[in-house]
């Protein structure tokens, strides 16, 4: 399980930094971070606690891609729309 928890947080921390996968790439790290929880409460290895620091900066990644993402894209819509072009 820790395993898991580790790749589904390394997909996280790719999947933040391009554009069109950061919309999904959040919820690759949460599920990394709750494998990698489950597997350190069963037993304390060094890959579920790997997993588990991937994980949450996975999560910070993709959440700050996301919110990156989303103002560039509200910053040309006001942009366009006071130029009058929509």
């Amino acid at each position: 399980m820790g395993i898991a928890g580790l790749i589904f947080g390394i997909l996280g921390a790719i999947g933040g930094f391009v554009p069109g996968l950061n919309y999904g790439a959040w919820l690759f790290a949460l599920i990394g971070i709750i494998l990698s929880a489950i597997a350190m409460k069963k037993s304390k290895d060094g890959i579920a606690i790997a997993g588990l620091v991937i994980s949450i900066i996975g999560f910070v990644i993709a959440i700050s891609g996301l919110i990156c993402v989303l103002a560039c894209a509200g910053a040309v819509a006001g942009a366009a729309a006071g130029a009058g072009l929509w």
